[in-house]
């Protein structure tokens, strides 16, 4: 039995893609004003980040292909589409807050936003593909540690 990929993947991974290189945009760990912030021991090392998001990015282009193919009603699948362009929006958007904008306290308000949005991205895809869902738990796992980062950043800078 050979496995096929799913129809919308090159839809969905040029998505991701984009998401990826926009957000890489806006991001500088290599900052001055991101070097004196004061940030926790437990905070991952700078190289752990780009495997991570590249695993993460693949895994949603993947479960949203197969949940997007799943989906008959075309009411259902457009707003699914929708979830996860702005889910994606999100994503990019905690990047330019934090480290362009220099705002973490607005960052942390920015990711608990992408984080209820990626849990509701993973219920609609688990209710339409269970497999598709399991593959974004990942996804709001990372999210939910890098808002437990934020927050720990933002108490550790009030001034920042």
């Amino acid at each position: 039995m050979t496995a096929t990929l799913p129809r919308s993947l090159p839809v969905t991974g040029a998505a991701l893609v984009t998401t990826a290189v926009v957000g890489g945009l806006g991001t500088d760990v290599r900052s001055a004003w991101y070097a004196r912030l004061t940030k926790p021991a437990w905070e991952p090392p700078g190289w752990v980040f780009g495997p991570a998001w590249t695993t993460l990015y693949s895994l949603i282009a993947v479960a949203s292909a197969r949940t997007i193919d799943r989906i008959e009603d075309p009411g259902d699948r457009r707003r699914y589409q929708v979830a996860l362009g702005i889910n994606l929006v999100l994503n990019i958007g905690w990047t330019w807050v934090f480290f362009t904008a220099k705002r973490p306290k607005l960052a942390l308000a920015e990711i608990l936003l992408l984080e209820v949005s990626t849990i509701d991205l993973l219920r609609r895809s688990a209710r339409h593909d269970p497999t598709s869902g399991a593959l974004l738990a990942p996804y709001a796992a990372w999210v939910a540690f890098a808002t437990t980062l934020t927050a720990a950043i933002v108490k550790r800078n009030p001034d920042a």
